[in-house]
């Protein structure tokens, strides 16, 4: 694993929102009085939600404040797990898998449309709107090329609607999650190819295929003793 570092340039300070310390007491209170260090993994993840995106320093210490924990045990936290981000992101953070499944199916396209239209890898477009960065495999094999936009997978890319995808997410207009062509989820492209005939269904429940033959002679024939 890469080092994972602080943002060079950090706000001053940090404090926490009346929404977010409501998310706090609910988290805490999920664990015995003295075990509320617990909940730091869903409170840092609450936190850089309310943070704009990303982990500034001054909340990583107001984190470990709230839970009655030392500095430096949030840190190593904060700074093991990728899902924390630790610089600025776009307000639509673009994660682009570059994974083997990915990469055959065409994520090499989809990230020179990144480069493009948003730029280098962690750079911010000027509005705030973008920014991207590669990532190992997402767990959306079927789908491939795909990204995770923010919370959301948007699946099934190529250079055009991913283009488009990104223009419509900046100008505010509704987008599809999920596969971004005309299949559902991760059937097959086309349509489903088997078990189609409805009789297979028959009041709602398959009927049972046709038990097979038990071999009566050859090397998988049952013993006297089976």
């Amino acid at each position: 694993m890469s080092v994972r570092r602080l943002a060079a340039e950090q706000p001053a300070s940090f404090d926490f929102t009346p929404e977010l310390e409501a998310i706090a007491q609910k988290l805490t209170a999920k664990y015995p009085e003295g075990r509320q260090a617990s909940a730091v993994v869903p409170l840092l993840w609450e936190t850089q939600k309310a943070a704009g995106g990303w982990l500034p320093e001054p909340a990583i210490r107001a984190v470990a404040e709230r839970l009655d924990m030392a500095n430096i045990r949030v840190l190593e936290i904060a700074t093991f797990y990728t899902m924390f981000n630790l610089e600025p992101v776009g307000k639509h953070f673009v994660q682009l898998c570059g994974t083997t499944p990915c990469m055959l199916r065409g994520a090499e396209a989809i990230r020179d449309v990144c480069h493009r239209k948003i730029g280098p890898e962690r750079h911010v477009s000027a509005d705030g709107q973008l920014s991207w960065l590669e990532v190992e495999c997402l767990g959306a094999c079927t789908n491939a090329p795909m990204v995770q936009i923010n919370d959301d997978y948007y699946e099934d890319l190529t250079p055009e609607n991913f283009e488009k995808l990104l223009d419509d997410l900046v100008a505010g207009r509704p987008v599809k999650i999920g596969p971004q062509n005309a299949r559902h989820g991760s059937e097959p492209e086309g349509g489903a190819r088997v078990l189609t005939d409805p009789a297979l269904y028959a009041h709602g429940v398959a009927t049972e295929a046709p038990a097979a033959e038990a071999p009566t002679s050859g090397a998988f024939a049952p013993t006297s003793g089976e």
